[in-house]
């Protein structure tokens, strides 16, 4: 039987598409908060994603470097295309393919900074759990075990994101539209993979599943999305990444306790 919480202020239903957006937005604001209350913990937590980070960027420049044969590769039919052609369209395969690269980084760095600062990501959790009153009593399991279950719910997640990644990149050579709707739909796709993966603390120490998370969160899609892509879009910026990510794991254990709540709460009479 699950804990039922004291309740605690949240963002009311069906307000509308945009103000759930923005709600959405909102937490994530919150988490920025913790800040200025909790700016030790939340500096320990912005260490794991330095380290990350500095990967990454690696990858990044990599990438930006070997742009242009990558893409030429890529794009072999239209080598014999009149030149303003083959430039436009090699401009076009270009931005794809940095957009999806973006959706697999952001993902990817999200998924691997949670692993390797689970301890101190976990005490945020905590902290914001125990202000928001009736935390969840701590699981007796092993880190390994631990571990071991983050990494397999990221593999669960990375599989739809594989396949919606190659349909992004088919989608992207649409003339004039492609680039535009692979970059809105890379942003909304990412900000959901974001919000699952980061909402991963609360849900789980309450007993629910990977499949259940995701139910539950799709009972407030637009305020999740409006979290998700938040979180995405500053993601995006590698420095500015450090200092999110600790916020988003704050404002995701808000948004998380808000969605239990209603889900827990005793139907209105």
């Amino acid at each position: 039987m699950l804990p039922q919480p004291k309740p605690v202020p949240a963002v009311p239903a069906r307000r509308g598409l945009v103000p759930d957006l923005l709600a959405g937005v909102g937490y994530l604001g919150r988490g920025f908060g913790m800040w200025i209350t909790s700016p030790r913990l939340m500096l320990l937590g912005a260490v794991p994603a330095l380290v990350v980070g500095l990967v990454y960027l690696v990858g990044i420049v990599f990438l930006i470097v070997n742009l242009n044969t990558i893409v030429v590769w890529a794009t072999p039919f239209a080598s014999g295309w009149a030149e303003p052609l083959i430039l436009s369209t090699r401009v076009a395969a270009a931005l794809v393919f940095v957009i999806v690269a973006a959706l697999f980084a952001v993902y990817t760095f999200t998924a691997v900074t949670l692993v390797v600062g689970d301890p101190f990501y976990e005490r945020i959790w905590r902290e914001v759990e125990t202000r928001l009153g009736g935390a969840p009593a701590e699981l007796k399991q092993s880190l390994l075990r631990a571990v071991g279950r983050s990494i397999l719910d990221g593999l669960r997640l990375l599989i739809p994101a594989i396949g919606v990644g190659i349909l992004l990149l088919a989608s992207g050579f649409i003339p004039l539209v492609g680039p535009i709707a692979v970059a809105v739909f890379g942003a909304l796709f990412g900000g959901w993979l974001l919000v699952v993966e980061l909402t991963g603390f609360a849900f789980d120490a309450r007993g629910f599943s990977l499949r259940e998370r995701r139910r539950a969160l799709r009972s407030r899609r637009a305020v999740a999305i409006g979290f998700g892509a938040a979180s995405y879009l500053l993601f995006l910026v590698p420095f500015l990444a450090v200092v999110a990510m600790p916020s988003a794991v704050a404002g995701a254990a808000m948004l998380s306790r808000d969605t239990i709540d209603r889900l827990t709460a005793p139907p209105a009479l």
